[in-house]
């Protein structure tokens, strides 16, 4: 039986990806950041281990107790949330703190594997994001963690050639999760709206769309179940691309990239 540390599984994608792999033959080792969320996987038949991926010392006994727990295989840095509001009303504060979740919390707990991955072997399945390729109005401080944690891994994945540890990214675009519901937190800690230049932008798009709910949903979505079927690829596939995009927006939008010019770009982020 193989073993897969996925981080974030309270919901979502990583709740998921959880279950699918288990449902094939995987151990699975589940991590949360809230009790109650690690009794419902324990009570699910998962081996649970509490994560903060923005505390340091969390990080350093999240990777003892599952390296404790016997062999890993492979992980996958799943656990990530987001900051909503104009680029230019995001402070300092509010940047550092999603950069030490989505990035850096990530990268240390890679790093603390690695030595048992370069013995062994192992995969690392970073979930990044269609705003891992383009940036988009209002999603300023998410896009600057996923395109850190894209270039992240391209270097990664070319320095680690030379041992059996493979780098793998997985590029979701719109999926039906809680992160919109889940950033309203931060929106309201960190973002000063009502003294941005772009007030009446907020009351016109984003209090809206984080606060109402949608009156129908994204033609483009899929179901966590598309990302774990690419997550199934990138473990068990003998030879895994270095990224597997899921829906119909991020194909489209890796192929703008490679494509159309920064102003063309441009205009497709604004029409988004």
């Amino acid at each position: 039986m193989k073993t897969v540390l996925i981080t974030g599984c309270s919901s979502g994608i990583g709740l998921d990806a959880a279950r699918h792999m288990k449902a094939r033959g995987w151990r699975v080792i589940a991590t949360c950041r809230k009790d109650e969320d690690l009794t419902a996987r324990r009570d699910e038949g998962f081996d649970v281990i509490h994560l903060e991926l923005g505390d340091e010392d969390s990080v350093a006994r999240a990777a003892e107790s599952a390296l404790a727990l016997g062999q890993i295989n492979a992980l996958v840095n799943n656990a990530a949330f987001a900051i909503p509001g104009a680029a230019e009303d995001l402070p300092r504060g509010a940047l550092r703190e999603i950069f030490e979740t989505n990035l850096f919390g990530t990268h240390d707990l890679t790093r603390r594997l690695l030595p048992h991955f370069r013995e062994h072997g192992g995969r690392v399945v970073n979930i990044s994001s269609v705003l891992g390729l383009v940036g988009i109005p209002w999603r300023g401080a998410y896009v600057a963690t996923k395109f850190a944690l894209e270039g992240l891994t391209d270097v990664l994945r070319v320095e680690m050639a030379d041992s059996p540890v493979k780098f793998v990214l997985i590029e979701p675009g719109p999926i039906g999760t809680k992160i919109r519901e889940n950033s309203i937190p931060h929106f309201e800690r960190w973002i000063d709206w009502q003294s941005s230049h772009r007030v009446d932008q907020y009351r016109r798009t984003l209090l809206k769309r984080l606060y109402e709910p949608a009156a129908k949903k994204d033609r483009y979505e899929l179901p966590p179940s598309a990302v774990s079927a690419k997550i199934q690829m990138a473990l068990e596939s003998p030879n895994p691309r270095p990224r597997y995009y899921v829906t119909t927006p991020t194909h489209i939008s890796g192929i703008g990239r490679r494509l159309l010019s920064t102003r063309a770009l441009d205009w497709f982020a604004r029409r988004s």
